[in-house]
């Protein structure tokens, strides 16, 4: 892996340290813009890089008391049957067309971004009514599975909104659920698109110190300011998604499948 290729690994690790998701908008376009993969290899590939970056990072949030255990595995349980099933159902979507789909997402996050962060001034104890949580759930996970995103972006705000869990603890709850979500959507994906692991897991190893960093940093970082900037990356890099799949959006057919892992 290049030099660049491991910068961005530690930027996608770093991301998902400091705001609780992002780390797969930034995974799937660097696999197959910058470092040539197909995007159903990198899909498949960002599940598995993000899943476990995001446990490691958990991990450092669990120790400063910035996980919520009991939502995350009742959250996550949900999310994780629909990240199975939306990787299953990528195999009936083209590659473009995938990153249509994700590259939309990457907007809709931006734009959410944009908007402002849900403070903790309403945060305390609430229990969520099941069907709410099983739906919100199970949706993003479909999404985890279909396009290759964590969620962490719908994740935290719906932690917020509909558990009451405060900000800073919502952002290592969402890293636990989003280790959940993409193991599931990964399996989905086993058997239908081949797996570089080799190269995989060296991003990840990247990744992983990249997140461990970002979780020490959360309580020093205002995350206002670099949200709003994140978001402004999320709707260049999204733009940039959509220009280069026009095909698959205008009429005429997709356009062909981006990136090769040849190039490796």
């Amino acid at each position: 892996m290049t030099a660049l290729g491991l910068a961005l690994a530690a930027l996608v690790g770093l991301t998902l340290g400091l705001l609780g998701g992002g780390g797969s908008v930034l995974t799937v376009p660097i696999l197959v813009y910058v470092l040539g993969f197909g995007a159903k290899q990198a899909i498949a590939m960002s599940l598995g890089v993000v899943g476990t970056a995001s446990l490691f990072g958990s991990l450092a949030h669990w120790r400063s008391g910035n996980v919520d255990l009991r939502t995350a595995f009742s959250f996550g349980a949900f999310a994780m049957c629909g990240a199975f099933l939306g990787a299953r159902l990528a195999a009936f979507v083209s590659g473009p067309a995938q990153l249509v789909a994700f590259a939309v997402v990457m907007v809709l996050a931006a734009l959410s971004m944009l908007r402002g962060r849900v403070g903790e001034a309403d945060a305390g104890p609430r229990t969520p009514p099941l069907l709410t949580l099983a739906m919100v759930g199970a949706g993003v996970g479909a999404l985890t599975g279909l396009v290759g995103v964590g969620g962490g972006f719908m994740i935290v705000p719906a932690l917020v909104l509909l558990a009451r869990v405060p900000m800073r603890q919502a952002v290592g709850t969402s890293l636990l659920v989003i280790a959940m979500n993409s193991a599931a959507g990964l399996s989905g994906y086993l058997g239908k698109v081949e797996v570089p692991w080799g190269f995989m897991a060296a991003f990840t190893a990247v990744a992983v110190g990249g997140i461990v960093v970002g979780a020490r940093l959360v309580r020093h970082v205002p995350q206002a300011a670099l949200k709003r900037g994140f978001a402004v990356f999320l709707l260049v890099v999204g733009g940039f998604i959509l220009f280069q799949n026009r095909e698959a959006i205008l009429p005429g057919g997709p356009a062909p499948e981006t990136g090769t892992a040849a190039a490796h």
